[in-house]
């Protein structure tokens, strides 16, 4: 459909909008979701929920939540914190930009809300890393203006009910979809609304085998009519994942081990992690191939070298001591976490660290804010020191 059909296309007429609207309220009012932060209308948990759930699933997004309330109470309370305390209570969430951007959102709320959450959609938009769609749940899930919202679930839904055969990344797709968005909203109980049409496309309208069997609303879709449910939306090629081969290095100086702060354009910025080393240019044949016994030797010698370089230090690379994959954006990274020892040469002191770099007892480590395999890594270093691990629950 192109634009020029939308004043003809038969959910721009009334009895087709209160059909919907009358269906999809009453089969939420059944079967929506219990989620802790739809029973609140408290504007400052509603935002921490809609942050967190930014790219994240409901089920890693629960414990979290509840646990950076009992932390953050209210806005003052997260404007005043250090941001390495925000970062350590998000820590294992991911997209960690979402907690830095939360917390400069936090201290802007105070200095220029008077500590409210501004019941404004174009206010809240001013807000770090609130998006048109955060926006706009935030808007009627907390005060019940009649904002729109376009996200991966309601977008999938709206494609279907229009039959939208095309792009949903397109300049006119989206354009669409905000229109339609808009044009379905009720005039009161946005939020329930808003929530029920995010619940349809997360439980029934699937991406892949959607139950139409089951939807309350199949009759006013035209996906559904036409049989083109399994092909709308259009689903774009993915771009190919990237391969890295990267090691990991614990450096150890008696019950101290270097840590790093990740800089402001890195990964993970503003967490700690273990010194990485990327080997991918180094030893581009093994990214993807076993390492043999006569590559460890190489290996060892070219991170003793990037140690010395990177830090000034000199370190003795020991044994690998778990080898790990995992992914970041379009990067499928192999990674290799070495033992290593500081070396002192005669009356040397023990080095001072240097500006982003620490050197961190054991039982310190649960109090910094770690990458993710980084964290897995001080859990395997701690454990087999007989540290106890007393890093917050999550």
């Amino acid at each position: 459909m192109d634009e020029a059909e939308w004043d003809h296309a038969e959910w721009n007429q009334s009895r087709w909008l209160q059909r919907f609207r009358r269906r999809l309220v009453r089969w939420y009012d059944s079967q929506g979701r219990d989620l802790p932060w739809r029973r609140t209308r408290s504007p400052y948990e509603i935002w921490i929920s809609e942050i967190m759930l930014q790219q994240t699933t409901v089920a890693a997004v629960r414990p979290f939540y509840e646990r950076f309330l009992e932390r953050f109470d209210s806005v003052e309370a997260l404007a005043s914190a250090d941001e390495q305390e925000v970062l350590k209570y998000w820590e294992g969430l991911g997209y960690y930009s979402r907690a830095r951007n939360l917390h400069r959102a936090s201290r802007m709320i105070v200095d220029q809300f008077a500590g409210q959450l501004p019941p404004d959609v174009s206010a809240l938009r001013s807000l770090p890393g609130v998006g048109p769609y955060s926006a706009g749940a935030i808007a009627s899930f907390a005060f019940d203006l009649r904002a729109p919202i376009v996200e991966a679930n309601t977008r999938r839904l709206y494609a279907r009910l229009m039959g939208l055969q095309q792009d949903l990344r397109t300049a006119a797709a989206q354009r669409q979809l905000w229109t339609f968005a808009e044009h379905i909203l009720p005039r009161q109980q946005v939020g329930r609304f808003n929530q029920a049409l995010m619940d349809l496309g997360n439980t029934v309208c699937r991406p892949a085998k959607p139950d139409c069997k089951a939807c309350p609303v199949s009759a006013c879709c035209r996906a559904f009519a036409e049989g083109l449910q399994d092909v709308v939306p259009v689903v774009p090629e993915r771009p190919p994942m990237t391969p890295l081969l990267e090691a990991a290095l614990v450096v150890r100086s008696g019950q101290r081990v270097l840590l790093r702060e990740c800089g402001p354009h890195e990964r993970w910025a503003g967490l700690w992690d273990f010194p990485r080393v990327s080997l991918t240019e180094a030893f581009p044949d093994l990214v993807q191939q076993t390492i043999s016994g006569r590559d460890w030797p190489r290996i060892r010698s070219f991170l003793s070298d990037a140690v010395s370089a990177q830090f000034d230090l000199q370190a003795d690379v020991h044994d690998l001591v778990a080898e790990w994959k995992h992914t970041v954006t379009r990067y499928r990274i192999r990674l290799l976490s070495f033992e290593a020892e500081l070396v002192l040469s005669g009356s040397e002191q023990h080095p001072e660290a240097t500006s982003n770099a620490e050197w961190v007892t054991l039982r310190c480590l649960a109090d910094r804010p770690l990458s993710t395999t980084g964290r897995r890594l001080a859990d395997l270093v701690t454990a087999s020191s007989g540290v106890p691990n007393q890093q917050l629950n999550t």
